[in-house]
């Protein structure tokens, strides 16, 4: 099983440009994150390449990881997954992948339940009490609250079942005791850390460096995701924390939580374009959809991506990745579902293997801009 997980994470890393999975902690994932967005930035033909080169590679390690996982007799197995919302267009793509890469590992479609926590904790809180008394043998749960992992946590090894984390990271505190109580308990995802920091450095790429008006500061408004969720909180910190460590003077004008919405970044965008105008050159999203939001509002406006405002957001949804190509958004950064969602259906088999896993299984993410969307657009399919 550890070969053919190497096999279908260096098969992702050649498909995402350079976006792939393995074990790692929270630090090294930081720190690897400048060289990878080097990397990506520098070679974007040899990634191309790589892209085509993945085909067979993808195709023999997806063979050879479904042999050994059948060889396990996963047949019946049964896996609870817990999604803090449906909604959510990434978690979406992501819930979507993991059914069928779990299929295709020896799971049987009807042992395999998905929920929707309808972006209410206590509502998911009673579905993993419900999985518990149903007698899954794991769990993957993406949390509503991450602060609710310590909770979590303690309600899922009592009851003996192994916990797969994913997309929102618990903290670092209740990442250590995983480790020191030995808990059969891992995080999969990409550190949010490096998302931030890639939306920088896309703006810190242009010719101007995002200072449109040419008065020699940055001026930006920020729409984040949910307050609670340390992807939000890292995202939000480091893509202006690129341009600052760069030398880059900024003026924040304006900062709201739209909780990863449409709907709610295209109204917040919109006051923020009514009170500000073209004082505001780049607004940064949390996530692709509220900057598909904030494209609408910028439109409504008058207003043109590129000329008069720069846009960026994360997760390279197939919109997002289309208004890159045609400009409508300055860049996005890939969260690749495909990866985690395999890597955190490999971690829940090695757990019922006895294999076991590290407490940290982690993910790149990939700068997205007209150099490279074709290539991550082809990805995903």
């Amino acid at each position: 099983m550890k070969k053919a997980l190497s096999l279908l994470t260096v098969s992702a890393m050649a498909v995402s440009m350079l976006a792939g999975c393995g074990s790692s902690n929270t630090a090294a994932t930081t720190a690897a994150a400048t060289t990878a967005a080097a990397t990506e930035a520098a070679a974007p033909a040899e990634t191309t390449a790589a892209a085509t080169e993945a085909a067979a590679a993808a195709t023999e390690a997806a063979t050879e990881a479904a042999a050994e996982a059948g060889s396990a007799d996963l047949a019946d197995k049964k896996v609870g997954v817990c999604i803090y919302q449906f909604s959510d267009n990434f978690m979406t793509l992501f819930r979507n992948e993991l059914q069928s890469y779990l299929e295709s590992l020896g799971f049987k479609p009807e042992n395999i339940s998905i929920v929707d926590g309808a972006n209410d904790q206590a509502t998911q809180t009673n579905q993993i009490q419900n999985f518990i008394t149903s007698g899954v043998d794991v769990l993957i749960i993406n949390p509503v609250n991450s602060s609710s992992a310590a909770t979590i946590t303690d309600m899922v090894t009592e009851a003996n079942i192994p916990l797969v984390y994913i997309n929102r990271e618990p903290d670092a505190q209740e990442e250590e005791r995983w480790k020191t109580e030995n808990m059969n308990v891992t995080y999969v995802g990409c550190d949010a850390r490096q998302s931030g920091t890639m939306q920088g450095e896309i703006v810190l790429d242009l010719e101007n460096k995002g200072d449109i008006n040419g008065d020699g500061k940055v001026s930006y408004i920020m729409i984040e995701g949910d307050p609670e969720n340390v992807d939000a909180q890292y995202r939000t910190e480091f893509s202006v924390k690129a341009l600052t460590d760069a030398g880059v003077e900024v003026e924040c004008l304006d900062d709201q939580v739209g909780n990863w919405d449409q709907a709610q970044a295209q109204s917040l965008v919109a006051n923020s374009l009514a009170q500000h105008g073209k004082d505001i050159e780049v607004v940064f999203c949390n996530n692709d959809a509220m900057a598909l939001g904030a494209l609408q509002a910028i439109e409504a406006a008058g207003e043109t991506v590129g000329t008069d405002v720069y846009l960026l957001g994360v997760d390279a949804l197939q919109e997002a990745c289309d208004n890159v190509k045609s400009g409508k958004q300055t860049g996005t950064v890939f969260n690749d579902h495909i990866s985690q969602s395999h890597s955190a259906a490999d971690a829940a088999v090695r757990y019922l293997t006895g294999e076991g896993n590290e407490h940290y299984i982690g993910c790149d993410y990939v700068k997205v801009t007209t150099a490279n969307v074709d290539d991550i657009l082809a990805s995903l399919g």
